[in-house]
């Protein structure tokens, strides 16, 4: 087996994968139907083949979201994992669900038909402070209750419930 280029996984660690080759083409897509699909305002998907896509921990299950594309997910969490057209050689992997998305930066746009009008100017919405910085009974809340998979591959699969 190889030594994955990278790794990644759903919210509840339920689904995990490997990439054995570095995505080619990493791209923010901002169709409507990606931007519905991922419950945002754009997608970012890595494509590789998917020869170079392995589950190593549960399995997908899908929606069919036209007649030629389907996306998969955790049927737990409901984590969007993928997207795919299934009689392609590659597939797509979502950029947050890798272990290290830095290590996937995009190359391209694609869907700028649909794109929100407010995009160009996220980089002049302030958001420099910490998460519930002025509020660390709310951040003890949320660190101590923490369902999140982190962000490695476990042994142990915790029970999300």
């Amino acid at each position: 087996m190889n030594t994955p280029v990278l790794t990644g996984g759903c919210q509840c660690g339920a689904v995990r994968y490997a990439l054995d080759q570095q995505p080619q083409n990493v791209h923010v897509c901002h169709c409507r139907m990606c931007q519905k699909a991922v419950g945002g305002p754009f997608a970012i998907i890595c494509p590789v083949q998917k020869s170079a896509f392995r589950l190593t921990r549960g399995t997908l299950s899908y929606f069919n979201s036209s007649d030629i594309a389907r996306r998969g997910f955790c049927n737990l969490c409901g984590t969007p994992l993928t997207f795919e057209y299934p009689d392609a050689d590659d597939l797509g992997v979502l950029v947050g669900t890798l272990d290290e998305p830095d290590r996937a930066p995009p190359e391209n746009q694609y869907g700028n038909e649909s794109r929100v009008s407010w995009y160009a100017g996220l980089t002049q919405v302030p958001g420099d402070t910490p998460t519930y910085a002025g509020n660390p009974e709310m951040l003890h809340r949320i660190s101590s209750s923490n369902h999140q998979h982190p962000d490695h591959d476990t042994m142990v699969w915790p029970d999300p419930s």
